[in-house]
């Protein structure tokens, strides 16, 4: 018998996570470059920050609180809007907190002596949520290896060529997942040794970085890629 042709009725499935996973990628990658240039004492740019993230912010904001409130894939993939959409929100909330905090502290950010501290001093509070963060994005790595919902279909682009090895994509974007949670408990820890007088970077704090660049780059190359393999899906499954 053969294969039957997979076909998707793409008016009841509204999909966005393209540039959701584009601009998670940009967010980590600036992060982590932030960070880097405040641990190695160069020239704060607090206003350029500020609109980086605001940009970034608005777009991961909105189509994440759409997703996580209306659950536009339920029909076909109704996992995705709580893999990709309430990630995305918590995401999007955070660049808009930064870009504010960036923007209005801008003039003492540049008048401080240690900008770095004065930040992690700031930023303390949320080591909770970034350790939150932390679980939840590993409980979506076992859910990913166990569950397999990462699998792209046979119809799609490239990705498809792999629909027999469904581990494959599973584990990849799993342990994304995994690498970006242990990124923000890193980061709690980071902010908390760096609001200390003698902060001194440490071999956690490079791998840190190392990994925000590492899964940024894999998440904005993913997501530009899916632009090329979604439409590609969407031809193919259309009725």
């Amino acid at each position: 018998m053969a294969d039957q042709h997979l076909i998707i009725d793409w008016t009841q499935l509204p999909t966005y996570n393209t540039i959701m996973a584009l601009l998670v990628g940009v967010s980590l990658i600036s992060l982590a470059k932030i960070g880097r240039e405040l641990v190695y004492h160069k020239m704060p740019n607090p206003k350029g920050w500020a609109i980086n993230f605001g940009v970034l912010g608005i777009i991961l904001f909105l189509t994440g609180l759409h997703m996580t409130l209306t659950w536009p894939m339920a029909k076909y993939f109704p996992f995705d809007n709580i893999i990709f959409g309430e990630t995305t929100l918590a995401f999007g909330t955070l660049d808009l907190a930064l870009a504010f905090y960036f923007w209005k502290n801008s003039a003492e950010i540049l008048t401080a002596k240690e900008p770095l501290k004065l930040i992690s001093v700031h930023f303390k509070p949320l080591n909770i949520l970034f350790y939150a963060l932390a679980l939840m994005l590993t409980s979506i790595f076992f859910a990913g290896v166990q569950f397999q919902f990462f699998a792209a279909p046979k119809e799609e682009p490239i990705s498809g060529n792999f629909a027999d090895l469904p581990w494959l994509e599973a584990w990849g974007l799993s342990l994304v997942f995994l690498g970006i949670g242990i990124c923000g408990a890193l980061t709690s820890r980071f902010f908390n040794q760096a609001s200390k007088s003698e902060y001194k970077v440490s071999f956690l704090d490079q791998l840190c970085y190392i990994g925000l660049m590492i899964t940024g780059w894999f998440m904005l190359l993913f997501g530009a890629l899916n632009y090329y393999t979604h439409i590609g899906l969407i031809l193919n499954t259309m009725k």
